[in-house]
Order: structure tokens, then sequence, then C-alpha cells
């Protein structure tokens, strides 16, 4: 009796020390089969255990580089076959070890080669009509057609030519060949009816065949393509109705402070260890300006990546009174080079003279003698400040769009003249010492702005322009990323209006001196803000309606300086139409307020002798 239950014992022992079961998966191509060691179970409860898995009986590594498709989870509780392939079938062994006990489990994978497509094609095109042999047959495969005629179907084998061996009149051939494992086969030049079913099958003597792929072809007819026309889009930009309206001042400096913040937005996402130097209302400028002459969907693109309203009728003329009003110490500019071969819509020419003073001068045929023209008139804009925006200009150039902006700062207050070195932190954390303005009791507005997470000062400059800066809480990338998150164009202009209503205090204040020339890649930064049609297909019927014209290039380059009897930026902007060229990657800036600067460059700013990074 006694051995009679110690032999129960010892059979239960080795029944739990060898656990052993099968079980079948199926997958499909393309998928992702995740296979548990041991399904149902917490793979807690084998913390420590030693997990090996075999496929077809070769070890599976732990990072296997042999097969990218099968991934090992890290406690190697889970294996991963993805993409799923005909080629992955068959047995995956897992077995578990943990002390003296083993768990052994054994999966069955297999793959349902049989697929669905449906495809559409142009008629004239090429198309394969795809079909993978299981690796485990070796059987004949077959194509199939099946045409419904008169409500009856009719089965039609397919008898595809081998590879490289057509005959004229021929349209199919096999891709790879029919005994490959890979048995797609190829239809020349479609015609509209070769649309119908296909079928792919394997078939061995003595058994029903087995269906592989069903496609479903269909073919559609080659769009036509329209011949170009600007019939009813030649009409001149409507007029402004009520110019005298306050309304319309407001609406666009709405506008032009939504569209300063989406532009910050894109750059300081694109470029956050750069300095940012641009100007929205250069950018704008010459967009508006190239507004003139957009029709139809173009048109409604520009307004809406200008942010403006689709009504808005009077933007032309309210920038003309903007330039007007910012002439003491904002100066802006346009100009146009053109083709003289290209006959300019006479509205969009004498428009361009009314609301933004450029009257349109003609290219020579020499890219040098074109290049100092546009060079010249540039350096003109800037005084002298930039005396280069572009290096070439090609030679099937039809037109050029230029905007210029310079804007001179005086500081009200002035700051010490004795020049001296202080500590700058860049985002990097390196620590420099470089020319600051220095000032004990300089009288400026400054608090904390909860809403922006930052600390602003304003400093009055000449006229009614102030220059606002806004300091993160530290100097860290992370800190100076959650301030431009929060700056939106509604946060900005409650920002402004707040610290209009702070009362100017004696703060020591410290600033780097500054000198920056940058450019900007504009033609990234233009389809960012959605307008990839002025590339691709744009309506400019309004400006020239001879022929289609496309935006081949745009550069935007800015020069900034910040000095002790103040500061003054430059921001000349060109758009090529067409020639293919592109200019350097780098630039940024923004006024709204007036133009503002952002990058590496953690300014001390000392209020009532406490400094603040």
């Amino acid at each position: 009796m006694k051995i009679s239950v110690l032999s129960c014992i010892s059979l239960l022992l080795v029944f739990e020390l060898f656990s052993s079961s099968v079980g079948v998966l199926r997958g499909v191509p393309g998928s992702t089969l995740v296979i548990p060691c041991l399904p149902g179970q917490k793979q807690q409860s084998f913390a420590g255990a030693k997990i090996t898995w075999k496929y077809n009986d070769s070890l599976v590594p732990d990072y296997p580089e042999s097969s990218e498709q099968l991934k090992l989870s890290p406690d190697g509780f889970f294996l991963e076959i993805s993409p799923v392939s005909v080629a992955n079938e068959g047995e995956y062994e897992c077995v578990i070890k943990q002390n003296d006990m083993e768990w052994q489990k054994v999966h069955i994978v297999q793959v349902d080669v049989s697929s669905s497509y449906i495809l559409k094609v142009n008629e004239g095109s090429t198309v394969n009509l795809p079909c993978e042999r299981p690796p485990s047959s070796n059987d004949q495969v077959h194509w199939y057609r099946y045409d419904k005629v008169m409500m009856n179907c009719t089965r039609k084998q397919l008898n595809p030519a081998e590879t490289g061996e057509m005959e004229d009149g021929d349209r199919l051939e096999w891709l790879f060949g029919p005994f490959e494992k890979d048995v797609t086969i190829t239809l020349y030049g479609v015609k509209m009816e070769d649309a119908s079913m296909y079928y792919c099958e394997t078939a061995e003597e003595g058994r029903d065949s087995s269906n592989l792929n069903t496609i479903e072809l269909i073919v559609e007819a080659v769009p036509t393509v329209l011949p170009y026309s600007c019939v009813g889009f030649m009409t001149p930009w409507e007029s402004c109705q009520d110019e005298t309206s306050r309304s319309w001042e407001a609406m666009l400096k709405e506008s032009l402070n939504e569209f300063s913040m989406k532009l910050y937005a894109h750059l300081s996402q694109s470029q956050p260890m750069k300095n940012l130097l641009f100007s929205p209302i250069s950018i704008s400028g010459v967009l508006t300006h190239l507004l003139l002459g957009a029709r139809g969907k173009t048109r409604r693109d520009m307004e809406t990546a200008l942010c403006l309203s689709h009504d808005f009728f009077c933007v032309h003329s309210e920038m003309k009174k903007l330039k007007l009003k910012l002439r003491d110490t904002l100066k802006m500019a346009s100009q146009i080079y053109y083709n003289p071969n290209m006959k300019l819509s006479e509205s969009f020419t004498n428009q361009s003279m009314q609301f933004y003073g450029a009257d349109p001068v003609k290219l020579t045929n020499s890219s040098e003698v074109n290049m100092e023209m546009i060079n010249s008139w540039v350096a003109k804009q800037t005084n002298n400040k930039i005396k280069e925006l572009v290096d070439s200009v090609p030679a099937h150039t039809e037109l050029v769009l230029l905007n210029a902006v310079y804007f001179n700062g005086q500081w009200k207050m002035k700051f010490d003249e004795n020049s001296k070195k202080s500590p700058f932190v860049k985002l990097n954390g390196d620590t420099v010492k470089v020319p600051v303005l220095y000032s004990a009791k300089y009288k400026l507005a400054m608090q904390y702005v909860p809403a922006l997470m930052a600390q602003v000062a304003m400093f009055p400059l000449s006229g009614d322009s102030s220059l606002f800066i806004l300091l993160p809480p530290t100097a860290k990338l992370s800190d100076l990323q959650l301030v431009e998150g929060k700056m939106t164009d509604r946060a900005v202009s409650q920002m402004v209006e707040q610290m209009n209503q702070v009362s100017p205090q004696a703060t020591e204040v410290t600033l780097p001196k500054i000198k920056l020339d940058v450019r900007t890649e504009m033609n990234t930064l233009l389809r960012k803000i959605g307008l990839s049609e002025l590339f691709d297909s744009a309506n400019l019927c309004g400006l020239y309606p001879d022929n289609e014209l496309l935006l081949t290039d745009a550069g935007h380059r800015a020069f900034l300086s910040l000095r002790c009897g103040g500061w003054w930026v430059h921001f000349p902007l060109f758009l090529f139409l067409p020639s293919p060229q592109a200019l350097p990657d780098d630039t940024v800036e923004r006024p709204g307020q007036g133009p503002t600067v952002r990058g590496p460059i953690d300014r001390p700013v000392r209020e009532g002798g406490r400094e603040r990074e």
C-alpha cells in the first residue's frame, strides 16, 4: 500500500515537471502575429525563468539578425512575426525552465494565402496581378478570368508568355515564371474590356483546385486634361466698400497677428536650436501682393494661409494704409520684375501701383544684369545693410516679386556708452562672454505673465513702437519651447494689453549686443502653411492670363543689429515665378507689434538688483 502511494506521487511529479500541448494559429500575409509562450498564463509567474524558442527545430536567437520578421519580447515570453508571409509557416516551440520545472508549448502556424484585391487602373497602363505559391506546394498554378456574358459566367484559362519571350500581340507575361514562388503575372496596355475577375489557383491531378488569389480589375478611362484657360478669372480685384470704416483696420491687425504666430510655430518647431529672425509683415506683404492676381481655389487657399476671411476685399487698401501709418519707423517697399515677352494683366499692373507702389520693371536678357538690378534695389531699400538677396536669376524667369521691410527703433533711454562683457548662457548649456548693453536704472515695464509662463520686459522705442523680450523660467530648451507653445495670437495680444497697463520702473538691465544675418527656407515654409498649389497648379489668371504661372522659388533674408543707440532690422523677400533655384536654408523673425528675437540668446535681466536668467 505504501509503495502504491509513492508511485502515484512520482507519476504526478513527472507530469508537473513536463507539460506539453499543441495549438494551431492562422495568419494572413502582411499582418502581425504575436505568439504567447503559454496562452492564458501570466508572464509575471515566470519571472527569472529561462525561455527558449525554436522554429522548425532551429533555435530562435534572442536578437535575431538573420530574420527581421521574428522578434522576441525582452522577457522572451512573446514571439512576434511581422509582417507574416507564407515563409513563416511551420512549427514554433517554446520551452520554459524554472527551478526544477519545465513547460513546453508547440504552435503550428498556418498562413492563409488566399486573398482578394480590387485594383483600379487607367486605360493604357501596365498592371501586375499578384499571387504567391504556398511554400509547401509544388502544384501547377493557373490563372483564370471570369466574364459575365448574358447573365452567365464563362471561365477562361489565361496563358501568360514566359518571362522575356513575349511575341507581337501578347499582353500577358509571367513576372518571374510559372514555377517560381511568386507567380504574379503582368498585363500590358490595359484596355476597357480587360475589366473582370481574375483568379490564381493551384491544381493537382485527382484533387479540387485551391484558390490563392481573387482580383477584381476595374479599368477607368484616362482623365481628360482640359486646356489652360482663364475665362471668367480675369476681372480685377473687387473694390473696397466704405474704405473709411475702422473695422477693416482691426480685421487686418487680427489677421497679421494670427499669421505671425502661425509662422512662428512652424519655424520654431523645425529649427529648435537656431536663432529665428523673420518678418511676418514682409512675408504677408509679398503674398498679399501676389494675392491680387490669384483666382479660384488658389485665391481661397492664399486667403486661408494668410488668415484672411474670404470676403475681406479691403485687404489691399488696408495694407497700403498700414504702410503709411508705420512709415516713420517701419518702411515697406514692393517691386516687380518681369520678362519683357510676358504681357502682365493691365488690372494687376494698375492695382500693384495703387496699393503697393510697385511699377513693374522689365528684366533683360542678361542674368548678371538682372541679378545686379534686383540686388541694387534691395540694397537701396535696406540702407546697404543687405547687398545680396539673390545670387543668380535663371534665364527662364518670368516674374520676380520683391518686398523689403526696414525697421529703425531708437531707445527712449540710452544705455551706458562704456562697453563691457558679461556671461551668456546658450541653449546647449554653454556659457560664453559676450559684449552687452548695460543700464543700472533703465525705465521699463516688467511683469510675469502667467498665461505665457514668462517674465516679460517692454522697452519703449521712438514713436509708438515697443520691443518685447520674453524670458523663460530657465535657460533650458524645454522651457523655451514651453513658452513658445503658449504664444498664440490671442495670448500675445493679451500680453500686449496687460503690459500697457504696467507702470514703468527703474530696472537694472543687461542685454547682449546682437548682430544677426539669416535666411529662411521659404519653399518649405509656404508648403507647410497650405500653399503647395502655388508650386504645382496655381491659378494666377488675374496676373497673367495667357499661360499657367507657377512659383518655383522664394527667399527671405533678415538682418538685425542691437546697439547702444537703438536697433534696426531689414527683411527683403523675393518670389521667383517660374525658375528652378533654391536658397540656403536657415532664417527667421516676427513683427506683429514690432520684430522680436528668439533663439540661443538667454539674456540676463536684473530687477531691483536681483538677477533673473
